[in-house]
């Protein structure tokens, strides 16, 4: 009997067995699956916390609900009724001491019709002409491996891109804009530049794609996130989960490998999925001709920091769901949601909570990183009280710092991957690479991986 064995229990491990198991159960196959996690629960960077009477999203806080392979797997699960979507509203960026909000009909900033340039109050009307380039300059030198900003500012200009597009996109990406690839990032916006001519002509034409009924972008759970891991887990029946016990060591055997635990035990397997960071992939392998690859992937850093108040969320503006800070802006925070607002689901009582971003890009996170978390809420109220106006006490908080545990796929990223996969192909057959270190953080982008990876060991069984 052949056993597979994947370490690392997050949204990537578990989509990969799950496949992995309806595709053995479909050919009522003999195969022994083990899911290594050691951390005491699953899940990874999807963790929900019920305080009071507030749900917080300590990780990630929702699933792009676009993407072609979200609303089927949910329907597979049976979570269908269970689905909530962000309400509507209007994102703003704080730029000279003021809120300006970002035209609705935009896609992470970029304009998707002419109307929505012309009504920017970000951009000015010079800025706004030279924006027009993009309609009548031809792409003749840009591939997917170029850079995402330099893409844009060539055909939208750089006010644009500094002021309305770049705050919203490095912030989504976690990176700067000249130093990630069109292809890791928006590469359909490439294609619509070179199909229609024009971006801006491109999106316009595709608009469907990106506005679902209602503008509701974004997708959650009535319970939180953490109902989509603990059904992908009750889903395991096949599956031997190990909870709370760290894989130590990879070792060659023969045609096969042995795993070795934290806890003296080893396990033999035919096929391993390292669905790590690759900084956890790299320890257990051990192995010197990886390590300048593994050297070569680059992480970023955020602290999350969740405020509760007893008001009512009415408080905020009228039509808004958050803010982005703009390099003008005079805040410490990258961006706030307002998370009552825009997930009624977090706040039985429509009491205002808010959720503030820290980003390592930012000049302070060296001097916050060190901050205890009572500290950290001292920053967190005054960036409140400067962008809202709201003083008060918070009823509950929550602070998450996630240290070089945020990938960023900067221009040398898919070159490193290629690279690592190859090497692993012929070095570890049948050990594959898995997760967001690699190939796309979102969560309908790890659970399409885990899919493939699958895929890929179920057709060698």
């Amino acid at each position: 009997m052949k056993t597979v064995v994947v370490v690392g229990g997050g949204i990537t491990g578990l989509s990969t067995m799950y496949h992995l198991q309806q595709a053995v159960k479909t050919a009522s196959q003999s195969v022994r699956l083990i899911l290594i996690e050691g951390n005491e629960k699953l899940g990874g960077k999807i963790r929900t916390v019920h305080d009071g009477p507030f749900k917080i999203e300590a990780g990630a806080d929702s699933i792009v609900a676009r993407k072609q392979n979200i609303k089927p797997f949910l329907k597979e699960l049976g979570l269908e009724d269970q689905v909530v979507y962000n309400a509507t509203g209007k994102s703003f960026i704080h730029t000279d001491g003021v809120l300006k909000k970002i035209p609705e009909d935009a896609l992470f900033g970029i304009p998707m019709s002419l109307e929505s340039l012309a009504s920017s109050e970000l951009v000015s009307a010079q800025g706004k002409v030279d924006a027009l380039k993009d309609f009548y300059t031809k792409n003749e030198t840009f591939t997917k491996n170029d850079s995402i900003g330099l893409f844009l500012e060539s055909f939208l200009g750089k006010e644009l891109v500094h002021k309305q597009i770049s705050p919203v996109l490095s912030g989504v990406y976690s990176g700067k804009l000249n130093e990630l690839t069109i292809a890791k990032t928006l590469p359909e916006m490439l294609d619509y530049k070179n199909e229609y001519g024009s971006i801006i002509r491109g999106l316009s034409e595709n608009k469907d794609k990106y506005q679902s009924k209602g503008n509701k972008k974004f997708l959650s759970f009535k319970n939180g996130l953490s109902v989509l891991i603990d059904r992908m887990e009750e889903c395991l029946e096949m599956v031997e989960i190990i909870k709370g016990v760290k894989a130590e060591k990879i070792s060659k055997d023969g045609q096969g490998y042995i795993v070795a635990l934290e806890n003296g035990e080893t396990l033999e397997t035919d096929f391993i999925v390292l669905s790590t960071p690759h900084t956890v992939a790299r320890k257990l392998l051990g192995d010197q001709e990886l390590d300048q690859d593994f050297a070569g992937l680059v992480d970023s850093s955020m602290i999350s920091i969740y405020l509760g108040f007893d008001i009512p969320d009415s408080m905020l503006p009228n039509d808004g769901t958050g803010f982005i800070a703009g390099d003008n802006s005079d805040l410490i925070c990258n961006a706030c949601t307002w998370t009552s607002r825009k997930w009624e689901h977090t706040s039985e009582k429509s009491q205002l909570l808010v959720r503030l971003f820290y980003k390592s890009s930012s000049p302070d996170y060296e001097r916050l990183r060190s901050l205890t978390k009572q500290e950290l809420i001292k920053v967190a109220l005054h960036d409140i009280k400067n962008s809202l106006a709201i003083t008060g006490t918070p009823i509950t908080s929550e602070v998450t710092k996630w240290h070089e545990n945020m990938p960023n796929y900067h221009m040398k990223h898919p070159q490193i991957v290629q690279s690592l996969e190859a090497k692993m192909a012929k070095d570890y057959p049948n050990v594959l690479l898995a997760g967001c270190s690699y190939n796309g953080v979102g969560i309908p982008d790890c659970i399409a991986d885990g899919e493939k990876k699958a895929q890929a060991i179920y057709a060698k069984l």
